[in-house]
């Protein structure tokens, strides 16, 4: 044991030594032993998986399909993937050299960025958004740019994008997230069309995360790619589509030259998925788009319930366009202090919600709950909030 410690003690010199993890994560682990809590926090769909996908990787499994797959995945999935993006987003990526399946969304991020990014390489990052993206580009040693948007209703406008790059004219790469986690925000055409040139202009790369692509309610979403597919990296999985968090599939698609960096740190990182999960992904992606359409019924209706009646507790909160989260003010009696007041209510209220500043500067003063839960819970979670708010004085 002393030889361990002197070990561990050597190594701390190492970034991710110092760097925090996610906030979402490490706000869920300080309210997670509060008894009855109601968790609002975690961004997993409560649906089951389609049975014609679990029935696919069951198959893989009696088929004894057991062995490693091609690094980038499988053939069959790559052509779904290629197929699928092509029906829904009319994207073209060649199965062989523009896509990887990746171990999840979140495996696809990592591998992108280290790939990618290099010390003192500058990427511009609009807040509030994933916290996850933080962490990685401090261990890359890049330079983080993050633009609040809590001023554009959570949006990154042309204006704004202007102004930033005529203060940091070197920047790299601008990382979008829509439809955005936390606020559920979308982007229209009509502001993506007036982003693209700027960002062509400059010569950004851009890393797009559209993981939420499918679960959008007011209009469709529009990927970057349809306007610069010569500078985009897609990022998008099953997880949130296909209520398939577990099997962990995700995938990466872009230029040829961009697509072979990031495959190479993906096979460094993982080797390759595994295909049961793979199996399973293509099954969904060849004959579940009906899936996705099911689950946006159900979502949408939660949303609208959840939205009206936080604003007319007096939490005041956009209703969100896609994903599964409502982004809500917290009251004013606690200023800016997002994470007090989502410790007070996991406490006292026993209903967990995740502070607002875990998704960065934009995000201060908000307080996230995901609607990806029971129906009965949602409920009885916005009854807990409304007599929580009620004993404090808060309540309109």
């Amino acid at each position: 044991m002393p030889q361990l410690a002197a070990d561990l003690t050597s190594i701390t010199h190492i970034p991710l030594a110092q760097i925090p993890a996610s906030g979402i994560r490490a706000f869920a682990q300080k309210i997670e032993n509060v008894p009855d809590l109601i968790k609002l926090t975690l961004g997993e769909p409560d649906l089951n998986t389609p049975e014609h996908v679990k029935q696919a990787a069951a198959q893989s499994i009696l088929d004894n399909d057991s062995h490693y797959s091609a690094q980038k995945g499988t053939l069959r999935l790559r052509k779904a993937i290629s197929n699928y993006l092509k029906r829904k987003q009319n994207l073209s990526y060649d199965p062989e050299s523009e896509i990887i399946a990746t171990v999840g969304a979140t495996e696809a991020i990592a591998a992108t960025m280290l790939a990618l990014f290099q010390p003192g390489d500058q990427i511009i990052v609009p807040t509030p958004s994933y916290a996850l993206y933080f962490p990685l580009i401090e261990y890359t040693k890049a330079e983080l740019i993050a633009i609040n948007t809590a001023d554009t209703n959570f949006v990154l406008t042309p204006q704004v994008l202007e102004k930033t790059l005529t203060k940091y004219p070197k920047a790299k790469a601008i990382l979008l997230n829509y439809p955005t986690n936390p606020t559920g925000r979308e982007c229209p055409a009509s502001v993506l069309g007036q982003l693209a040139p700027i960002i062509r202009q400059h010569q950004l790369y851009v890393i797009s995360d559209e993981i939420y692509s499918e679960l959008t309610y007011d209009f469709a979403h529009i990927s970057i790619a349809q306007y610069l597919p010569e500078r985009t990296l897609v990022i998008n999985g099953l997880s949130k589509s296909h209520a398939m968090t577990g099997y962990r599939i995700g995938y990466v698609t872009g230029p040829a030259a961009l697509i072979s960096l990031v495959a190479k740190m993906h096979a460094f990182l993982v080797t390759a998925p595994s295909n049961p999960a793979q199996a399973a992904a293509a099954e969904a992606l060849e004959n579940g788009d009906q899936d996705p359409v099911e689950a946006r019924i159900i979502y949408q209706k939660r949303r609208d319930y959840i939205v009206a009646t936080l604003n007319k507790m007096g939490l005041k909160t956009h209703k969100s366009e896609g994903a599964f989260y409502v982004f809500a003010q917290i009251p004013a009696s606690y200023g800016q202090d997002d994470e007090a007041f989502a410790l007070d209510l996991a406490h006292e209220a026993k209903v967990g919600g995740t502070p607002g500043s875990a998704f960065g500067a934009g995000g201060e003063g908000y307080i996230r709950f995901s609607y990806a839960a029971d129906d009965k819970d949602l409920h009885t979670a916005m009854k807990r909030i409304q007599k929580f708010l009620a004993e404090k004085g808060d309540i309109k």
